[in-house]
């Protein structure tokens, strides 16, 4: 399913895979995010996600009203403010994403399941 953005000039559609990998780069650029995380079901642990991987760990979904619902699964680095880097992550993705899209983030939902030393 794709969001669409209309004009005067006619109708663009922007996929969804495009709008999570924009979000991931976008998450991956905030102070104390280390990468995105997937959960394997089979063992219930969290894999670092790094480079065209992002997406997988963004999800988007549209609301009723037609703005997007954002949810992130994170790894943090270790020392850092959980609370300060989830903020920053929230601000900026949906400054972001709304700037490059034109469509309204209505929530962005943040899940840590991780924590990482950085060498």
């Amino acid at each position: 399913m794709a969001e669409y953005i209309e004009n005067e000039l006619g109708r663009i559609s922007i996929d969804r895979e495009v709008i999570s990998q924009f979000a991931g780069h976008a998450a991956l650029d905030c102070f104390g995010i280390v990468g995105m995380a997937t959960i394997s079901m089979k063992d219930g642990l969290a894999k670092l996600l790094k480079g065209d991987n992002v997406s997988k760990g963004v999800s988007v979904n549209q609301a009723e009203d037609g703005g997007l619902i954002i949810d992130f699964h994170i790894i943090v680095a270790y020392g850092v403010n959980i609370k300060t880097v989830v903020d920053n992550l929230v601000n900026t993705v949906k400054y972001q994403i709304e700037d490059y899209t034109t469509v309204n983030v209505n929530s962005i939902n943040v899940f840590v399941e991780g924590v990482r030393v950085i060498d």
